[in-house]
């Protein structure tokens, strides 16, 4: 990028300058170039657009449901057209590849499909003769303003687990981006500006912690949707649900997968070294621990090594790289940090990642993946979520072993099994406490029309992201009874 763009934030239909003094940088994290600045908006600035969604959800509400998901059709086709751009951006600001970023843009049009067929989703149900002359019926009806905080990851994928249900709802809505990847969502916003929303039905607005809290605050904001880690899930749900709000918080993960002896081997490793070190290890639901079992720890421990040591890390727009930076010099500290302590509570560093230099990018938030041997159960490295492309081994003699070891993790987001009996991946399946299990998969991410759906300390709330589980979310049911006595009745 030539030039330092200012981020702004969208309001009422139109882009705004924020008022607020406080700015920070926006960085590319493989070459350290600084791409835009992005304002930390005020809680009068968040205000003033729930204030316009409020008014603007009046009118919205009462436009009919096919109406409604008019805009989201022509959305999709833009996003399309767009998709290039803004996986572009999404690599420059992010740091992970131009094909994930594509797939992560996928991913969230399919969002927009699904939200699309809102008028079947949205139906409620109807009983005759519950008694006598009497009919029952339930109807869906809008919450008003709602918001979503999301997560720096997946900048453009996440917000549209939310968005697209929230207005085929009927809501209008408030997306406070991460600070640190403010710029796929101006993309994002100015395809939303096309696509024929009415003004204030949703907005924008930039910020960090002040900005969050006056969303979580805001009395007229009904429903939060969130993705992060753990610790700030827990804080937003805590504080969001004391203020009477719906608040759905994905938090962080600590994800086990299983190999067993009968494991396709040459698949297993691929898939597994992708779902490890596929956009650097920051997604939720990365593999980050693998259970070896029996006869399956020499060749897979063997594989990976050998895929992790050459897997080409650099800048994710430059040809035939496969990983690109991590996020931040911050974070890049805190995982050769972690690599460290795993070194000295006793695990091996088969593949150490750590002090990467890419030429041409020697700026940039590199460390190469990582495999570490032995790790502990119950250590610092097995229960803490690094974030990055670190993958933990851990070897044990049986599946019976393996599963009570899975469950005793805090987190329940996701656990995968490589087999070839069907016993087993049953077995698995049934007794494993997490809300997204693979078999013969690495990465159990759901589609579109099935919920994102973490257990224990990764997820707090009721109700998921994505599918029906969105339309309950962004709904509330009124239940009607009605008698209509022959007697009231006007006589013709």
């Amino acid at each position: 990028m030539s030039e330092i763009t200012t981020i702004k934030n969208y309001i009422d239909g139109e882009w705004r300058l924020s008022k607020s003094s406080n700015y920070l940088d926006v960085q590319n994290p493989a070459t350290a170039e600084i791409l835009a600045r992005v304002p930390l908006s005020s809680a009068a600035e968040v205000e003033e657009a729930v204030q316009i969604a409020a008014k603007a959800y009046v009118e919205w509400r009462q436009t009919p449901v096919v109406q409604r998901i008019q805009p989201l059709l022509k959305l999709k086709f833009l996003m399309e057209e767009g998709l290039d751009e803004l996986a572009r951006t999404i690599t420059m600001e992010c740091g992970k590849t131009f094909d994930e970023a594509k797939g992560e843009m996928r991913r969230a049009i399919e969002n927009v499909e699904v939200a699309a067929g809102m008028p079947i989703l949205i139906q409620g149900y109807n009983s005759e003769d519950i008694a006598h002359g009497i009919d029952e019926i339930m109807i869906r009806q809008p919450l008003g303003v709602c918001a979503a905080i999301a997560p720096f990851n997946f900048p453009g994928m996440i917000p549209f687990w939310f968005l697209p249900y929230a207005v085929a709802c009927g809501n209008t809505y408030i997306v406070k981006p991460s600070e640190r990847v403010p710029l796929t969502m101006q993309k994002i916003f100015e395809l939303l500006d096309q696509a024929g929303f009415p003004k204030g039905v949703i907005n924008l607005v930039n910020g960090a912690k002040e900005t969050v809290d006056a969303i979580l605050d805001n009395p007229e904001i009904k429903a939060i949707s969130m993705v992060g880690s753990t610790p700030v899930a827990r804080y937003i749900y805590s504080r969001g649900s004391a203020n009477g709000k719906r608040v759905q918080c994905q938090g962080g993960a600590k994800n086990l997968t299983v190999v067993m002896p009968d494991a396709d081997m040459g698949n297993t490793l691929k898939v597994i070294a992708d779902s490890c070190f596929g956009s650097a290890g920051q997604r939720c639901l990365a593999t980050s621990m693998v259970v070896t079992i029996g006869d399956a720890r020499k060749p897979f421990t063997d594989g990976i090594c050998e895929i992790a040591r050459t897997r080409v890390t650099g800048y994710g727009l430059d040809k035939g790289v496969e990983m690109g930076p991590v996020i931040s010099p911050q974070s890049k500290e805190r995982i050769e940090g972690l690599i460290e302590v795993a070194k000295k509570e006793g695990s091996q560093l088969l593949v150490d990642g750590r002090g990467a230099v890419i030429p041409g990018y020697e700026r940039g938030n590199f460390v190469r993946p990582t495999v570490v041997d032995n790790i502990p159960v119950g250590g610092t490295i097995f229960t803490t979520e690094i974030f990055g492309p670190v993958l933990g081994l851990i070897h044990m003699d049986s599946l019976d072993e393996a599963i009570p070891m899975i469950n005793s993790s805090v987190y329940g987001n996701m656990s995968c099994i490589f087999t070839s009996s069907g016993l087993a991946a049953r077995r698995f399946r049934y007794e494993v406490v997490a809300g997204n299990i693979g078999v013969n998969i690495g990465v159990a991410a759901p589609m579109a029309f099935f919920p994102f759906s973490g257990w224990k300390e990764s997820f707090f709330g009721v109700q998921h992201g994505q599918g029906h589980d969105a339309v309950d979310f962004f709904t509330q049911k009124k239940v009607v009874v009605e008698r209509w006595p022959k007697e009231w009745s006007r006589k013709f």
